[in-house]
């Protein structure tokens, strides 16, 4: 299959290829790997026709809190860390080993937004990259570079001191609601399934799994109806002596990549001496979708094999191939109807807001989702905008009583969050939706029945810069 062709394909899905090879029971190839099944990789399967079942289970309840955060990515590393100092008792669900998402278990090992890395965005974030300068592990050839294994410890000892409890290797499964109160999640790790009861929760998941699971409703205002902003794979190099670089492609497996041309964005930065890190582009996969998440991973992996055999077999690099991110970097999964939709507009204005509690400086990094190459949804003109504020009401679920939400997960449109959702803006909306839901825990209220200029007031007390 030709490289057109492939593309062309995917915009029809290589998502259900896996499903298709299951049920007809195909198996890949003696030569090579499997051809993708055609299927719409940008929505879901359709589901209205499959039977359906009822189930339930008595489970106990082993863990009680003040706030319960769910994903340890950067804004729930933040969530977690700011409730914990304001007192709450806290627990921090995470499906990885490790906190810090794609930064860490994603390796991206890099700060997006450079100018603000040194910035005054909150206490926990200075905290963060603090440690990663005592322990020598940032600027890794370049100001906003670090090393990712080392950050993944930093933020499991900060979160440990500040008396978080970490449930590692556990993924949420359901939500019990009542009226738009969320009273216990059911969560899944080693010890199979039990109850997370708590007071208040934050959805720092990327995915809004807590929001959807609780019927609250999420937005899709794909572009052009159908594709979320693309993903990335991660992959990293090492400089070696020629003939250690490894083996070319094999024949039959995959397409060869011969001419700069035909490559997918590629980007390429450091990763400690004698070492790359590499990131490129997959578009056309839904993140909300298993088996459209299924197959980006796979195909993240096979592209990653044919930029890699490019480089050596044309470029002549001596690079072999030292591991893969065990996880996709996903930009866009779904975002959270709030009190307040953030948009584009409110961004290009540098819009201020009386319950502002963050800020965002970083451009409308809206790559085009619908090919692989640098591309944007935009021209590129007009990528850039001026200091903008986060509204405390962009972190509040529309339909929840007790749920916030932070990163990804918050209330703004495709183009706001392609800006917003850079690691620096989620760790003020983090630390900003652990201050209120720990202050929401202590007064027995909601949320949005605190008073923004209090929550504001933490806020900055705590090293947050909401000035525009």
């Amino acid at each position: 299959m030709k490289r057109r062709q492939f593309l062309s394909s995917t915009a029809a899905g290589a998502a259900g290829w896996l499903a298709a090879q299951q049920i007809a029971g195909d198996q890949p190839k003696a030569d090579g790997p499997p051809t993708p099944t055609a299927h719409r990789s940008g929505e879901p399967a359709p589901t209205e026709s499959l039977p359906e079942i009822t189930w339930s289970r008595k489970v106990s309840v082993r863990y009680e809190a003040d706030v319960a955060v769910i994903g340890g990515g950067i804004a729930g590393v933040c969530a977690a860390a700011a409730a914990a100092r304001s007192g709450a008792k806290v627990i921090l669900v995470e499906r990885f080993a490790v906190t810090g998402g794609v930064l860490t278990s994603g390796g991206v090992s890099n700060f997006c937004d450079e100018s603000q890395v040194r910035a005054p965005l909150g206490e926990v974030f200075t905290e963060i990259v603090s440690n990663l300068d005592a322990w020598g592990a940032s600027g890794q050839g370049k100001p906003s570079v670090f090393h990712y294994e080392t950050m993944a410890v930093i933020l499991q000892e900060l979160l440990l001191r500040r008396g978080v409890k970490l449930l590692l290797h556990t993924r949420f499964v359901d939500a019990r609601v009542d009226q738009g109160r969320i009273q216990e999640c059911i969560v899944c790790g080693s010890s199979g399934p039990e109850a997370l009861r708590a007071a208040q929760f934050i959805d720092c998941s990327g995915e809004s799994v807590l929001a959807r699971a609780a019927g609250f409703e999420t937005m899709s205002d794909w572009y052009d109806g159908r594709w979320r902003l693309p993903m990335s794979m991660m992959y990293f190099v090492r400089h070696v002596k020629e003939a250690d670089a490894g083996p070319s492609l094999p024949a039959g497996w995959f397409e060869p990549i011969n001419t700069p041309a035909d490559l997918p964005m590629t980007s390429v930065w450091p990763d400690g001496p004698g070492g790359n890190a590499i990131k490129i582009k997959v578009p056309m996969f839904d993140a909300t979708d298993t088996e459209s998440l299924t197959a980006a991973e796979i195909q993240g992996r096979r592209r990653m094999m044919e930029v890699m055999d490019f480089h050596r077999r044309v470029q002549k690099k001596p690079w072999r191939l030292d591991h893969c991110s065990p996880i996709i970097g996903i930009r866009e999964g779904a975002r959270i109807v709030g009190d307040y939709v953030l948009t584009v507009d409110d961004l290009r204005a540098g819009r201020t807001f009386d319950d502002a509690v963050a800020r965002g400086t970083f451009y409308l990094d809206g790559h085009k989702p619908d090919d692989d190459k640098r591309t944007y949804i935009l021209p590129k003109d007009q990528l850039a905008v001026p200091p903008y504020q986060i509204p405390l009401r962009s972190l509040l679920a529309r339909d929840g009583k007790n749920l916030m939400m932070a990163g990804r997960n918050l209330s703004a449109d495709q183009l706001a969050l392609s800006s917003a959702r850079v690691s620096t803006s989620a760790a003020m909306m983090g630390q900003a939706a652990g201050i209120a839901a720990a202050m929401a825990a202590g007064k027995s209220c909601d949320p949005r029945d605190l008073d923004p200029a209090e929550v504001r007031r933490v806020v900055c007390e705590r090293g947050a810069k909401l000035d525009v």
